[in-house]
């Protein structure tokens, strides 16, 4: 069959399917997101065009924002969809870096299709190439190969005949799960092959799910029935694998109280008799006390990043660690005992030689005593008061009236402390993204669009600050204008709060975060009238004072979500009140400074740092 590069690349797409968690069949490839330039209008965009009723391509407005959606719509699939991103050359291309950090740090799929300048070379300089001094082979898109799990250039058509199953192998294996980076020189885009047909023969994907080696299962096995006070963490891992099932069953019967991290919350429901509540610095101070007695914990699907284990300062030196990853290089961290394993597979098999083991009937005990402590002081943050709302009050009105196949999502700022650590969730299928592996400002609108794209059937709900509003806001517009209805709860506390709470709480003075304390020439400093600007970009607006207003207009809001309108209510937000787990965090807090309460925050980090445990696991 006789195609263009481009021609076969879409028809390739076309042909791929992928298995969902509920067992049904969809198309690997639901969307691409597109910003067309003279390095992939002609090729690329051509070819889509020639696809348009099979492969919908939805317009972006920047390259970065379209590309951070796509994101988040593999996560609201549970990484078994893949959103694919093409762009011009040069500026286009270097916008996406960013979303594939995230697609990076969160171990999720994203396919970046970014033009290139031309391997002939006869033109060079072409408009946005840059050329290094000293590397003739070197373009922009090189930037890509330090986030991306696999990275080609074509620079010639057969090329895609070997490199294309390397792109699904990334994009559905558990392990290696990450972005993929197809750079697409615009001469090579229009080149023609005569491609085998069997390249685009239907393919379905199945995720493999390995099981655990047999020698390991037996050690990981002795190791948890030497346990007295074990701990069971859910990470993101079992999200992607539907273990949420499995891992309860095993900790009810075993009695083990079960904690989640930012990427596996809402796997467990809030009511459940063993959950302990989320862990780490944006968890909740339940989990944590558990956490400090734990004399095992049996980490499942995570990395164990450090506002997780707050800087692993939150564990016992005593403590043993057994992690269950399907991926090698996050099971081995830390000195724990690897079980390299899909977590539903391990769980299972694990049950299966764990016997009558039990933890102690009062350590069982604890996850629900500890967690109602916990509610209740939830309950008093939430708690009308004077003054300006908080973000917990905000949070817990948006919680109040969540349903059922609803979803919630943020990225930065202080926001992901209050929904990880204050949400309450209702069981059934995970229902939260919180972007917090790279903690990218901007993603909360962007993965507003991605994931309402992926879940039309519930409501899609984006808590965001001023400040990551204004960081990125223009897929607002994109959602608008496609139709992808979902709502952006706007909360305006003048400036990058939680990084003003940050500087101050380790002795600096408040400096360049909070607009009172930026620089200016003016006297009267503007400020962005942030409901006009949502309006403008296409969004129905409600502005609300107090949380009478903000349950009002979250209700009408919810109305136009489901009318495929983007809303998007603002209120105004207290600059300094949070939910605090109690949680350290190491920060690089100076060791001269001629500020005295910086030199005492950096004597208060020294002793600190003596409770890190830094090698865990005594296998």
């Amino acid at each position: 069959m006789r195609l263009t590069t481009a021609q076969a690349l879409v028809r390739w797409l076309l042909a791929q399917r992928t298995v969902l968690l509920d067992g049904t069949e969809a198309p690997l490839f639901p969307a691409v997101f597109a910003i067309f330039g003279h390095g992939n209008v002609l090729g690329l965009g051509t070819a889509l065009s020639e696809h348009a009723g099979e492969l919908p391509v939805w317009r972006g407005h920047t390259e970065q924002g379209m590309a951070l959606a796509a994101v988040a719509h593999a996560r609201a699939t549970h990484r078994r969809q893949t959103g694919v991103v093409t762009s011009s050359i040069g500026p286009g291309a270097l916008n996406m870096v960013t979303a594939a950090g995230v697609a990076h740090a969160n171990r999720l799929p994203l396919l970046l299709l970014p033009g290139d300048t031309f391997v002939n070379r006869a033109p060079d300089p072409v408009l946005q190439q840059v050329e290094p001094f000293g590397d003739g082979t070197a373009t922009v898109n090189d930037a890509f190969r330090a986030v991306s799990r696999w990275f080609d250039r074509i620079t010639r058509p057969e090329q895609l005949l070997a490199t294309l199953p390397q792109v699904a192998r990334v994009l559905t294996d558990p392990a290696d799960c990450g972005p993929v980076t197809l750079a697409l020189p615009q001469d090579v885009q229009a080149e023609a092959f005569d491609f085998p047909d069997a390249l685009f023969a239907p393919v379905t994907h199945h995720p493999p799910r390995p099981r655990p080696d047999r020698a390991a299962l037996d050690r990981a096995a002795r190791i948890l029935r030497g346990a007295r006070r074990p701990l069971l963490v859910l990470g993101g891992g079992v999200r992607y694998s539907g273990a949420a099932e499995r891992a309860l069953e095993f900790a009810k019967a075993h009695g083990l109280p079960v904690t989640e991290t930012t990427a596996g919350r809402t796997l467990v429901p809030h009511d459940h008799p063993l959950h302990a509540g989320p862990l780490g610095i944006t968890g909740s101070r339940s989990a944590n006390a558990l956490a400090a007695e734990a004399d095992l914990v049996l980490a499942v699907g995570t990395r164990l990043q450090d506002f997780t284990t707050a800087s692993w300062s939150l564990f016992s030196p005593d403590l043993t660690l057994v992690s269950v990853n399907t991926a090698r290089f996050d099971a081995v961290k830390h000195g724990g005992f690897a079980l390299v394993a899909d977590a539903d597979e391990a769980l299972a098999e694990l049950a299966g030689l764990t016997g009558g083991w039990r933890a102690e009937p009062d350590w069982t005990a604890r996850a629900a005593t500890e967690r109602a402590r916990w509610d209740t002081y939830v309950d008093g943050l939430r708690a009308p008061s004077p003054g300006l709302p908080t973000y917990a009050q905000v949070v817990g009105v948006v919680n109040d009236a969540s349903e059922p196949g609803d979803y919630v999502l943020t990225a930065s700022g202080g926001l992901p402390g209050e929904l990880v650590g204050g949400w309450r969730a209702t069981g059934g299928e995970p229902s939260m993204d919180v972007e917090y592996g790279f903690s990218c400002m901007g993603y909360e609108l962007a993965g507003a669009w991605g994931a309402a794209m992926a879940r039309p059937a519930g409501v899609v709900t984006a808590l965001v600050g001023d400040g990551s509003y204004l960081m990125l806001n223009s897929e607002l517009f994109s959602a608008a204008f496609a139709g992808h209805g979902f709502v952006a709860v706007v909360c305006d506390n003048g400036g990058y709060a939680v990084i003003d709470r940050l500087q101050r709480g380790n002795g600096a003075p408040a400096f360049n975060n909070l607009y009172t304390d930026v620089r200016s020439r003016l006297t009267d400093t503007p400020r962005v009238d942030l409901a006009s600007h949502a309006a403008s970009l296409g969004a129905a607006v409600l502005a609300a004072t107090d949380l009478t207003d903000l349950r009002d207009a979250y209700a009408r809001a919810r109305a136009h979500a489901r009318d495929g309108r983007v809303a998007v209510v603002v209120i105004h937000t207290h600059p300094s009140a949070w939910t605090d787990a109690e949680a350290w965090w190491e920060v690089g807090v100076p060791e001269r400074s001629t500020y005295p309460d910086v030199v005492d925050a950096r004597e208060d980090l020294d002793k600190a740092r003596t409770d890190q445990v830094r090698y865990l696991g005594r296998p």
